[in-house]
């Protein structure tokens, strides 16, 4: 994990605004939201494991799944995750959970982030912040 600089940081937003503004860039939400914080994430790469781009918030101003949600962004980072490559060694027969959940552990779920991910991350954070005006 890497952390970037950025004029986002401490900033707030409705979170639907937000949400309009930055899922043209790229950005989804990610999967792994509460009611009171969550964050928005951008792929910048999916070849050699996953790397993104994410952009934690915290609700300040209601619960997530409210109409007119204010969020407070956090400090933005970028993150790699290598899987392992092939079968999941786990996975056996008569495992019922494998019949709900077909990945891979990690290899490494917090792998070293290669410069030119930084990179990327960074002209991403760029446009994103001009996008919403900070």
């Amino acid at each position: 994990m890497i952390q970037l600089p950025s004029a986002l940081e401490g900033k707030s937003f409705n979170l639907y605004d937000l949400e309009q503004k930055l899922k043209p860039l790229g950005y989804s939400i990610g999967g792994n939201w509460d009611y009171d914080h969550g964050s928005f994430d951008y792929k910048i790469n999916d070849e050699e494991g996953y790397q993104f781009l994410r952009i934690p918030f915290i609700a300040t101003n209601g619960q997530l799944d409210s109409p007119g949600v204010i969020v407070k962004i956090g400090s933005p980072f970028i993150l790699a995750h290598v899987y392992e490559r092939g079968i999941d060694e786990l996975a056996t027969p008569g495992n019922v959970g494998g019949a709900f959940n077909q990945f891979a552990e990690p290899e490494d779920a917090d792998a070293k982030v290669k410069e030119k991910y930084v990179i990327s991350g960074q002209r991403i954070l760029e446009e994103t912040e001009k996008t919403l005006n900070v």
